[in-house]
């Protein structure tokens, strides 16, 4: 397999992915969505990839079928966001949005079972880490893109126009990644071997922050939790890990219910006019390109550091921006003044994120007994999309009586997430102090 080419047709299909991942929420609220509606249309989204990674993970597990469903999950990515423009309403897209997710999600760990092909597996972790940085650069791509493309086409056409033409865009970048995918990938093999990849991903914490950098959610998912005996997981699972699953659902709702509101803000209440869709193009990219340049630095500190301690003040410091935003987009009266403020707000909101999505595998691996560390970064993944979903409509619901509040609650959330997180990391080091002095009381 010619490993740079078919990475590219894997980066096309991030270019499209993040594009409509800001596209279909400006085009709901193009077509009059509420913020409620925004939250549904997020909550959903959340709510398909689960299954999406569960399903076609196994299928390509049992039938060794991989070409054939990365084809297929793809060409449907393509097939749904050109069909998405001509949806006769809201409720149709935000159920089209959904299958987009779903077949996106089904992806993940079918391309990184393709990864591993020929590859020894020592060399699988640094294979995972090039995956992800080829996804996450077309990522940022297809938000770039979606800047200059919306931001040219609302000069010459209407902004919903402008808008059913990126579609076109994006479908016709995942229809390339498909061809591309169809043309340079190997023949099907009878079975792939899961069982060594699912052990690389359980402990690619350990191998530096390539493995752990940008977690692909629906690979981990999926290979955390193949195997997963829900009993067994329950006996084995500690207090420690309970409770800081708690706190994660608190800090992941908070994020949602932050982000599905934000399109209807940043285009209608900001300024009390809002900014056009090229300018919130721009600030997403801001936000993507400030955390993919500080995964590797913030890597190599978290190696350094207590890695509880740093997500605790990147979570502060979250939770300090979402309100922040709000603020400086309702109560800046001069325009340049307030794209300027929210841009800052944007940027600390990926910095930060950087930091939160690094620390919290190591969290989890340093908390989970070694029996089922695996299966934990199964659980938090999982547990990332449903307190998403959750969020999502928590968010979209309070926004309806003021974005403020909203983002306000966001940042509430936030903050109890952190407090959990610091509460525990000052019981494990009580528990650390006791016992050192237990093991000297013996010594002695």
């Amino acid at each position: 397999m010619d490993t740079d080419r078919w990475l590219l047709a894997w980066a096309l299909a991030g270019v499209a992915l993040g594009g409509a991942s800001l596209l279909v929420p400006l085009y709901v609220v193009a077509l009059g969505g509420s913020a409620t509606a925004l939250g549904v249309l997020a909550g959903t989204a959340a709510l398909a990839g689960a299954p999406g990674a569960l399903l076609v993970g196994r299928l390509a597990d049992r039938t060794g079928h991989r070409r054939t469903y990365l084809v297929g999950s793809l060409g449907l990515v393509a097939a749904v966001l050109v069909a998405l423009p001509v949806l006769p309403g809201i409720w149709a897209v935000v159920a089209a949005n959904a299958v987009v997710w779903l077949a996106a999600a089904a992806a993940g760990p079918v391309v990184t079972l393709l990864s591993t092909v020929g590859a020894r597996e020592a060399e699988w972790p640094a294979r995972f880490g090039r995956l992800n940085k080829y996804h996450g650069w077309g990522w940022a791509g297809g938000l770039l893109l979606g800047t200059v493309w919306v931001a040219v086409g609302t000069r010459v056409a209407t902004p919903v126009l402008a808008q059913r033409t990126f579609f076109l865009a994006c479908g016709a970048c995942a229809a390339v990644g498909t061809l591309g995918a169809w043309r340079w990938l190997p023949a099907d093999v009878r079975r792939a071997r899961v069982g060594p990849v699912s052990r690389a991903l359980s402990r690619s914490q350990r191998v530096g922050v390539r493995g752990t950098t940008v977690p692909v959610w629906p690979s981990r998912l999926y290979f955390a939790t193949r195997r997963l005996d829900p009993r067994a997981f329950v006996r084995r699972l500690t207090p420690r890990l309970t409770a800081y699953f708690g706190a994660a659902g608190l800090f992941f709702a908070g994020f949602a219910a932050f982000f599905a509101p934000l399109p209807l803000f940043l285009t209608d209440a900001v300024d009390g006019a809002g900014f056009g869709d090229g300018v919130v193009f721009g600030l997403y990219l801001v936000n993507s390109v400030g955390s993919a340049v500080l995964y590797a630095r913030v890597g190599d500190l978290a190696s350094r550091r207590d890695p509880a301690l740093l997500q605790v003040g990147g979570l502060g410091l979250r939770a300090l921006a979402f309100p922040a935003v709000g603020a400086a987009g309702l109560l800046v009266a001069d325009d340049r003044a307030a794209l300027a403020a929210v841009t800052a707000a944007f940027l600390l909101v990926g910095v930060t994120w950087a930091v939160i999505a690094v620390t919290g595998t190591t969290v989890v691996t340093r908390l989970a007994p070694p029996a089922i560390k695996g299966e934990a970064l199964g659980v938090y993944a999982a547990l990332a999309a449903v307190a998403g979903a959750v969020g999502s409509l928590v968010g979209g619901v309070v926004a309806e009586s003021g974005y403020l509040p909203a983002f306000v609650v966001a940042g509430g959330l936030v903050v109890a997430g952190g407090v959990c997180v610091l509460t525990l990391r000052w019981a494990g080091s009580g528990q650390a102090a006791r016992a050192g002095r237990t093991a000297e009381g013996e010594s002695d």
